[in-house]
């Protein structure tokens, strides 16, 4: 039995005479189309009703590729984000930094100005750090003995006091502020010439008038100098600034409250005066009293004579005659002490 394919199947003419044909009709168009240009409208034609299928048949493609940029271009700005917040907090800190030195450039300009117009010789210093006792108000400056600092050295900035060197060493120096308990500075008010002195109080980092009158002749906002009577400060520099001033009725004295004005606990460079304010000379001392002598002459002791003694023969009988005038005085000399 012959076995035949079912009508579904048939082939009809064979493929190798569809190929043929078929390639005789693509000639027979390409040279039609290049010669007359007759199927240029039929190609846009063609295009117009075939695009939405190369859009459907492109879609899973530009998905694929859609979704790759996506997640490419999400980590690309996840990177410039950090990139970008690196760079900010660089710029920060070099904004902080030039900030800062700004800051410390218009300090020393004021300083150096300051310095030109201090009395004395001067020296600029920088604070390495604070003391290591809390309740002491001292700091470290980096210049010592080999600099020549020495011991009572007034420390200033462009405002005012600061402090005085109370410890020196070799590369360094400590430095106890105006404001520690332990240190007082003779005071005049500019305004009256109202003369005191000012002690620190410690860490509450303002300084007090002891010992002021209640009547006192001091108002809140009057400003204080160094009246140079101690013979460490010079005279004129600003000390601090009353801030409070309180009269009391039953005490003997009242209490005044200043800020200081100078940077004790902001600035970090300082001017030491490296020479002590010229005093004149004393006066000549005077001349010690003579010694004293062991007894004065006027006080010498005095020595009374002896009254002569009468002999017995001229007795005087008991019953005397009256007197003569040349007898009188001997009548009234005294007898002669028994214990001589």
């Amino acid at each position: 039995m012959e076995y035949s394919p079912p009508p579904l199947f048939k082939q009809g003419a064979p493929a190798r005479v569809k190929v043929i044909v078929f390639a005789l009709i693509s000639i027979v168009l390409l040279l039609v189309d290049a010669r007359m240009n007759t199927l240029a409208s039929i190609r846009q034609v063609a295009g117009t009703v075939l695009y939405p299928l190369q859009m459907a048949a492109l879609m899973p493609r530009e998905a694929f590729a859609t979704m790759g940029s996506y997640f490419s271009s999400l980590s690309a700005l996840q990177k410039e984000v950090r990139d970008l917040k690196n760079e900010r907090a660089a710029s920060a800190q070099v904004m902080q930094q030039a900030r800062l030195e700004m800051a410390e450039n218009a300090h020393l300009r004021r300083l150096m100005g300051a310095r030109a117009h201090v009395p004395v010789k001067s020296m600029m210093s920088e604070i390495l750090y604070d003391a290591r006792d809390p309740s002491a108000r001292k700091v470290v400056l980096d210049r010592g003995s080999r600099n020549g600092v020495a011991l009572g050295l007034p420390v200033i900035d462009n405002a005012g006091v600061v402090g005085q060197v109370t410890r020196v060493f070799p590369f360094t120096s400590e430095v106890t502020l105006l404001t520690d308990k332990e240190q007082a500075i003779p005071v005049q008010i500019l305004r009256n010439g109202l003369r005191s002195v000012a002690y620190g109080r410690g860490n509450a980092g303002t300084l007090e008038l002891r010992f002021v009158a209640p009547n006192a002749d001091v108002q809140v906002g009057d400003v204080l100098i160094t009246s140079g009577m101690d013979g460490v400060y010079p005279a004129g520099l600003a000390v601090a600034k009353v801030v409070l001033v309180e009269n009391n009725a039953a005490g003997a004295f009242g209490r005044v409250v200043c800020q200081p004005l100078a940077g004790v606990d902001r600035n970090r460079q300082l001017l030491i005066l490296m020479s002590l304010p010229e005093l004149p000379p004393r006066p000549p001392e005077p001349a010690p009293p003579p010694a004293k002598r062991a007894q004065r002459p006027d006080m010498a002791p005095l020595t009374t004579p002896r009254a002569p003694q009468l002999p017995p023969a001229a007795a005087a009988p008991a019953v005397a005659p009256a007197a003569t005038p040349a007898a009188a005085p001997a009548a009234t000399t005294p007898a002669p002490e028994s214990t001589r």
